[in-house]
Protein backbone atom coordinates (compact mmCIF):
# COMPACT_ATOMS: atom_id res chain seq x y z
CA UNK A 1 0.00 0.00 0.00
CA UNK A 2 0.93 3.28 -1.02
CA UNK A 3 0.69 6.47 1.33
CA UNK A 4 1.33 9.80 0.12
CA UNK A 5 1.21 11.57 3.53
CA UNK A 6 3.85 14.55 3.80
CA UNK A 7 5.79 15.23 6.61
CA UNK A 8 8.53 18.17 6.51
CA UNK A 9 10.00 20.94 4.04
CA UNK A 10 10.25 19.40 0.44
CA UNK A 11 14.22 19.47 0.75
CA UNK A 12 14.04 17.44 3.93
CA UNK A 13 12.19 14.91 2.77
CA UNK A 14 13.70 13.78 -0.17
CA UNK A 15 17.79 13.85 0.88
CA UNK A 16 16.62 11.14 3.40
CA UNK A 17 14.75 7.45 2.53
CA UNK A 18 13.99 6.10 5.81
CA UNK A 19 13.81 2.26 6.33
CA UNK A 20 11.27 1.51 9.43
CA UNK A 21 12.39 -1.73 10.58
CA UNK A 22 12.75 -4.11 13.82
CA UNK A 23 15.52 -6.32 14.87
CA UNK A 24 14.96 -9.95 13.54
CA UNK A 25 12.71 -9.02 10.70
CA UNK A 26 14.05 -11.01 7.78
CA UNK A 27 11.93 -9.28 5.37
CA UNK A 28 13.57 -5.48 7.01
CA UNK A 29 17.31 -7.28 6.32
CA UNK A 30 16.00 -8.13 2.69
CA UNK A 31 14.83 -4.47 2.15
CA UNK A 32 17.99 -2.89 3.67
CA UNK A 33 20.16 -5.00 1.28
CA UNK A 34 17.97 -4.08 -1.98
CA UNK A 35 17.96 -0.29 -0.81
CA UNK A 36 21.66 -0.33 -0.71
CA UNK A 37 22.41 -1.90 -4.12
CA UNK A 38 19.61 0.56 -5.76
CA UNK A 39 21.24 3.49 -4.04
CA UNK A 40 24.62 2.24 -4.74
CA UNK A 41 23.34 2.17 -8.34
CA UNK A 42 22.20 5.80 -8.43
CA UNK A 43 25.52 7.00 -6.82
CA UNK A 44 27.79 5.27 -9.17
CA UNK A 45 25.14 6.58 -11.96
CA UNK A 46 26.05 9.95 -10.85
CA UNK A 47 21.82 10.40 -9.97
CA UNK A 48 20.28 12.12 -6.68
CA UNK A 49 20.83 10.09 -4.06
CA UNK A 50 19.33 10.02 -0.64
CA UNK A 51 21.03 9.06 2.16
CA UNK A 52 19.34 5.64 4.08
CA UNK A 53 18.09 6.28 7.69
CA UNK A 54 16.54 3.51 9.45
CA UNK A 55 14.20 3.74 11.94
CA UNK A 56 14.16 0.95 14.69
CA UNK A 57 10.15 0.54 15.59
CA UNK A 58 10.59 -1.48 19.07
CA UNK A 59 12.63 1.32 20.42
CA UNK A 60 9.22 3.30 19.51
CA UNK A 61 6.22 2.55 20.81
CA UNK A 62 3.85 4.78 18.56
CA UNK A 63 5.97 3.73 15.77
CA UNK A 64 5.50 -0.04 16.40
CA UNK A 65 1.48 -0.01 17.04
CA UNK A 66 1.54 2.32 13.26
CA UNK A 67 4.23 -0.19 11.55
CA UNK A 68 4.09 -3.85 13.20
CA UNK A 69 2.54 -5.55 10.88
CA UNK A 70 3.40 -3.19 7.60
CA UNK A 71 7.17 -3.41 8.22
CA UNK A 72 9.43 -3.07 6.14
CA UNK A 73 8.21 0.33 5.49
CA UNK A 74 10.22 2.68 3.51
CA UNK A 75 9.28 6.58 3.23
CA UNK A 76 11.19 9.08 0.75
CA UNK A 77 9.57 12.69 -0.46
CA UNK A 78 6.47 12.11 1.83
CA UNK A 79 5.83 8.87 0.24
CA UNK A 80 5.50 5.54 2.01
CA UNK A 81 5.64 2.30 0.51
CA UNK A 82 4.53 -0.68 3.32
CA UNK A 83 5.70 -4.14 3.01
CA UNK A 84 8.17 -2.92 0.84
CA UNK A 85 10.32 -5.73 -0.46
CA UNK A 86 9.83 -5.57 -3.97
CA UNK A 87 12.81 -3.92 -5.82
CA UNK A 88 11.01 -2.73 -8.58
CA UNK A 89 8.48 -0.93 -6.03
CA UNK A 90 11.23 0.79 -4.12
CA UNK A 91 13.37 1.78 -7.69
CA UNK A 92 9.90 3.20 -8.70
CA UNK A 93 9.51 5.21 -5.43
CA UNK A 94 13.26 6.73 -5.98
CA UNK A 95 12.53 7.31 -9.60
CA UNK A 96 9.35 9.14 -9.36
CA UNK A 97 10.54 11.01 -6.22
CA UNK A 98 13.96 12.09 -7.32
CA UNK A 99 14.03 11.61 -11.28
CA UNK A 100 15.50 9.02 -12.86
Amino acid sequence: MDDAAQSGPPSDRTTEIVLYSRPGCGLCDETRTVLGALLNRRRAAGRPTPTLVERDIAADPDLERAYFTEIPVVELGGRRLTLAISPARIERLLDEVLGR
